[in-house]
């Protein structure tokens, strides 16, 4: 049972509220973003006169009941949609938002020089890993807090925002003082610890979808992070793990209107990891735009083929800058801008 609470309520009124959800046996979770604030109770919620009950009281705008085991993820939270703010930055609304850098960060030169060049092309967040998981304990596993430091640096010389990964609930507290977006991996997907520890932060989560996942697993992920009080989630489609090998995974389009029916959390692909083929990427963006993807995460590297990790699917800087145009071009055609 999701209670969506009037703009205007006031503090007593609240109060008042999430009381009298305790006296009737619920547990309240309570839900509070830039534009809604909302109290999922947990507990028995098909008794008679309970919804009934609760609209009664002072502050209250609607009661909702919600059949899914996901009840803050669901589309009923929110039906108007969740916008996540960053910064200046909207996602979710009427912008297309393109985050792109390095797959890691590998020395301040290579950050500068992508930082400045995806910028340059319509980036408004710089992404790049400062610490990586790797298939392999011998691979190069990132810089890890020196790495965040020059992802900063760079975000903040060329007037960007900045989205890392986050591996350990122990590291949440340091990389949360240098990124505005914590990304979760495929790999932590259900990684209930970090999920709660992510959930306990107001910093925006990027939960990409766990390379094995449905979309009801994944949605219930989010819902980790939301009942701990984090409103401020974004959904990653990153491909999933099928018996396809011409792509590195494969990337689930049809993802995006089935989210759009259940979820009110905004979506972000990334075509880098779902084709793991450079020459591919570009296409999946734009089907992504299309398809109704609120933004994209795209791995970019100034020479890829020397890159550390993640080069064959790491695009140039220009044929970034190419992609972009395009993007430029179809994005008023279906209601966006860039």
């Amino acid at each position: 049972m999701i209670i969506v609470l009037k703009p205007d309520i006031t503090d007593k009124e609240f109060e008042a509220v999430v009381k009298k959800v305790k006296e009737l046996g619920l547990e309240p979770k309570v839900l509070q973003g830039e534009f809604l604030k909302v109290i999922a109770c947990v507990g028995e919620e098909r008794r008679e006169g309970l919804k009934e009950t609760l609209e009664s009281l002072y502050g209250v705008e609607k009661v909702l009941q919600v059949m899914y085991p996901y009840r803050l993820a669901a589309k009923e939270a929110n039906p108007k949609g969740t916008k996540v703010k960053v910064g200046d930055i909207v996602i979710g609304g009427e912008e297309f938002v393109v985050m792109a850098g390095p797959c890691s960060v590998e020395n301040e030169e290579q950050v500068m020089k992508t930082a400045e060049g995806v910028k340059k092309a319509g980036a408004k967040i710089l992404r790049g890993g400062a610490f990586k998981p790797r298939t392999s304990p011998y691979s190069f596993q990132g810089l890890g807090e020196e790495g965040l430091k020059l992802l900063r640096k760079a975000a903040d010389k060329f007037g960007m925002l900045v989205i890392t990964e986050v591996l350990d609930p122990r590291d949440v507290e340091i990389v949360s003082e240098y990124s505005d977006i914590l990304q979760i991996g495929t790999r932590n997907a259900q990684n209930f610890p970090l999920l709660r520890e992510v959930g306990n932060t107001r910093k925006p989560v990027l939960l990409k979808r766990g390379m094995y996942m449905t979309i009801e697993e994944w949605l219930l992920a989010a819902e980790y992070i939301l009942a701990g009080g984090n409103p401020n989630v974004i959904l990653c489609e990153r491909g999933i793990r099928t018996f396809e090998t011409a792509t590195r995974n494969t990337l689930d389009l049809s993802a995006i209107p089935v989210l759009r029916e259940k979820t009110h959390l905004p979506i972000v692909i990334d075509p880098s990891h779902a084709t793991g083929k450079r020459n591919y990427v570009p296409s999946m963006a734009y089907a992504a735009l299309a398809a109704g993807a609120d933004g994209l995460l795209i791995e970019v590297h100034p020479e890829p083929d020397k890159a550390l990790s993640d080069g064959a699917q790491s695009l140039t800087l220009e044929l970034f800058s190419n992609m972009m145009e395009n993007l430029k071009k179809i994005a008023p055609v279906v209601g966006r801008k860039i």
